[in-house]
């Protein structure tokens, strides 16, 4: 029930934050057209820790800036490989194992990669995701390993 709850405050905040009207008529409008959906979710049984993983949100939060310097660093280092005179690409596919545990955080780690320019997750089996890179240079850091341990720490909490 808790879930619920929490799925409805969420889908009523981001109804306000995009309604930008806040008259007593669409603001009860709103609050009917969350609870029907709230309603809706748990006929669905779709109100569950993945469904709605409020449980990740502080962690997921903490998770965002360094994802967001990755993306950048990524840009520029694409905007050089495709800026340069001879365009020095090696695409490759790999198979890289990661350690989530959960379709949230396969999820989470999968977006992440295909978040980052030069890399797309095409596709995931299980713990094994199939990998595509710009160049094998991409392949050569550390980098996917950081960010494996860092989604499985945004899905597990301190365990990971």
């Amino acid at each position: 029930m808790l879930r619920a709850i929490g799925l409805g405050a969420v889908l009523y905040g981001f109804w306000i934050s995009l309604s930008g009207h806040y008259t007593p008529l669409l603001l009860s409008l709103g609050a009917v057209s969350c609870v029907l959906v709230v309603y809706l979710s748990m006929r669905m049984e779709v109100v569950d820790s993945e469904g709605v993983p409020l449980h990740v949100a502080g962690r997921f939060l903490a998770y965002l800036p360094w994802l967001m310097k990755e993306v950048f660093v990524a840009n520029i280092v694409v905007a050089k490989t495709i800026l340069h005179p001879k365009m020095p690409i090696s695409p490759r596919m790999v198979v890289f194992h990661g350690s989530q545990d959960t379709d949230l955080g396969r999820a989470i780690f999968a977006n992440s990669i295909t978040l980052t320019p030069g890399t797309i997750t095409t596709g995931v089996h299980g713990q094994e995701f199939q990998i595509h890179a710009l160049s094998a240079a991409d392949l050569e850091t550390d980098e996917e390993e950081q960010m494996d341990a860092r989604c499985t720490r945004v899905e597990r909490g301190r365990r990971a």
